[in-house]
């Protein structure tokens, strides 16, 4: 069965790894990235392909999480977004994009399991039929 698949975005690599792996247990496809760059490549490059997306906020040089999930939400407005950090939550009620969850580390690896799939859950399956 194949899953769509989410973008997780980290550049800390043991953190990229254990996400990725946790998600790959949990029955979820992951493109991996450790930079906004390459997060936004893979993205533009196919973006009906991601379901979901998991990014730390500060990535070095470049942009920011918070960027890329404008970004992604631009393409799919209700695409599930999750945010994971150790020093930027204070900031999540300006610059995160509605409806998305942020996750402080040190977080549990079924923290993110859960949360994406309580957001992939509220997804309309189809779009609402319009009564008027």
């Amino acid at each position: 069965m194949s899953v769509s698949a989410v973008l997780v975005v980290e550049d800390e690599p043991l953190i990229l790894l254990d996400v990725e792996t946790a998600l790959q247990e949990a029955g979820f496809e992951v493109v991996a990235a450790n930079d906004a760059e390459q997060a936004l490549a893979a993205f533009d490059s196919d973006p009906i392909k991601f379901k979901g997306l998991i990014t730390d906020i500060r990535l070095g040089n470049g942009k920011s999480g918070w960027e890329i999930a404008r970004h992604l939400r631009q393409s799919n407005p209700t695409i599930p977004v999750i945010y994971m950090s150790g020093d930027s939550a204070i900031h999540w009620g300006a610059e995160g994009v509605p409806d998305s969850v942020m996750i402080t580390k040190p977080f549990f690896l079924p923290q993110i399991i859960t949360a994406l799939s309580t957001l992939m859950n509220a997804q309309p399956a189809i779009p609402p039929a319009d009564n008027a």
